[in-house]
């Protein structure tokens, strides 16, 4: 118990407090000092990947230092992120998963940090205003994982006979390098990757050095356009190398030499096949082009890596098309989420049917008729399991690469081409790929684009019996 003189006096001193203790607080906020900053969160709310990306920052710059000894399977990296604070920070996440990290830096000063699965949580020395931007370097080593994703595939960092390839999608791309790992921030990147003198180190983008000293190579590539960190690709071994132009384009293909000879064939069109999409797609998004063949099998997938997509073996022709025709659907117009995966593949899979339409094979819509009937013809993965989900709402993490994002994905196009003309929806195509070039857009982006563009047009039930539908629509 307080007598009553005791209770007088604290509250005396309370009163006169009160100005002190608010002047304080003010000077604080006014010079940027005291605790003003909130951690931003882990995870961006990703409906199938919610712990992927991070909140309270834009990543626009990753500058990568690796070298990586195939014999040890080690790896040592330097991550430097340049970003811009989206909210007053006084922590931030990084996905980053396996290695030991060994140290980090926020500006010059070094930070406090902690980990948990795949969170490298980072608390920088003084808090991070809103709008300021930061440099966050993140120095780590050891051996890389590999990544199975719900759909059991893997991804990651993948040992080849000869070195590695490291693949991202959907999330594979934090098991080499700390970063912002959701589609929905993207950057340039500088790689400098140092490797055993014999093999190769190949990126996206362009070359800018390779040097060779004290029986180690280095490689230097530059990607300056916007780039999502599951784009981003690094293949180790040994390659025949070829340097060449597709028009005005750089081009730079890597092949292991098993699988040169039923390569050649196929690579030497990549130029026409870009030609062909420029009149389809509109002009080539990046400022170099190319590919990698690997010998990897048991990758068992081709990936759309930018600027150069990677080929688990030698590719044939209509693959080739579909991971080119993602240059312009999925990687320069990334999907916001994992959730619009169908304007990839979707896309991506009619422009094999608009190919096979202008070089004298099957038309769009005998292909559409023959996959709505049930025929397979080469196409092993279509059937009635097309009909199993709507392609924008895959019922989880393990379905969103499955047939009905790509097949009925393409339906749904073909559907919106029926509707509006050739003439718009060709219009369509190229308008989506100029209004969101380098950046991110949802379903719900292009579903009010298209009806933008074709204000005659009914395409809601388009939208609701094959785009949003269950089951198998009726046939109009």
């Amino acid at each position: 118990m307080v007598s009553r003189d005791r209770r007088i006096t604290v509250v005396a001193r309370s009163v006169r407090l009160v100005p002190v203790l608010l002047a304080s607080a003010l000077a604080a906020t006014a010079c940027g000092g005291g605790v003003h900053g909130t951690p931003g969160g882990s995870g961006v709310r990703d409906p199938y990947f919610p712990k992927a990306g991070n909140g309270g920052y834009d990543v626009t710059h990753y500058g990568l230092r690796l070298a990586y000894d195939p014999g040890a399977h080690h790896l040592t990296g330097t991550a430097t992120l340049t970003a811009r604070a989206t909210q007053d920070l006084s922590a931030f996440d990084l996905d980053f998963l396996g290695m030991e990290v060994e140290k980090v830096t926020v500006g010059r000063e070094a930070a406090r940090w902690n980990r948990a699965g795949q969170e490298l949580t980072v608390r920088p020395h003084d808090d991070i205003d809103r709008d300021e931007t930061f440099r966050v370097t993140v120095r780590y080593s050891g051996a890389p994982e590999t990544v199975t994703d719900p759909d059991g595939s893997r991804e990651g960092w993948l040992r080849t006979a000869d070195g590695a390839l490291a693949l991202g999608e959907p999330t594979g791309s934090m098991a080499w390098f700390p970063g912002n790992h959701h589609p929905s921030d993207k950057a340039a990147y500088d790689l400098t990757v140092t490797v055993p003198r014999g093999l190769r180190a190949v990126s996206n983008g362009e070359l800018r050095g390779e040097r060779t000293e004290r029986g180690r190579t280095t490689f230097v590539w530059h990607c300056g356009e916007p780039m999502a960190g599951y784009l981003a690709t690094l293949a180790i071994g040994r390659f025949d190398v070829g340097r060449s132009a597709a028009g005005d384009l750089p081009m730079y293909t890597a092949v292991d030499p098993a699988e040169a000879a039923a390569s050649r064939p196929v690579l030497k069109r990549i130029p026409e096949v870009l030609r062909w999409a420029e009149r389809r797609f509109g002009p080539y998004p990046f400022s170099s082009t190319g590919a990698i063949v690997d010998r990897a099998a048991e990758v068992g997938y081709a990936l759309e890596t930018q600027t150069r997509p990677v080929f688990p073996g030698a590719p044939d022709l209509t693959l080739l098309v579909h991971e080119f025709a993602h240059q312009w659907y999925g990687d320069s117009v990334t999907p916001e989420s994992w959730r619009d995966m169908w304007l990839n593949e979707g896309f991506a899979t009619y422009a094999e049917w608009l190919w096979e339409e202008d070089h004298g094979g099957r038309s769009a819509q005998e292909t559409f008729d023959a996959l709505y009937s049930g025929a397979h013809f080469d196409t092993e993965e279509a059937g009635e399991e097309i009909w199993e989900f709507p392609p924008a709402d895959p019922p989880s993490a393990a379905r969103i690469s499955d047939p009905p994002v790509y097949w009925r994905g393409a339906m749904v196009l073909h559907k919106v081409r029926q509707a509006v003309g050739d003439d718009r929806f060709f219009s369509i195509l190229k308008g989506w790929a100029a209004k969101y070039r380098y950046g991110n857009a949802g379903t719900a982006d292009f579903t009010a684009f298209a009806e933008r563009q074709a204000p005659g047009a009914d395409l809601r039930p388009v939208w609701d019996e094959w785009l949003y539908g269950d089951g198998k629509p009726e046939r109009v």
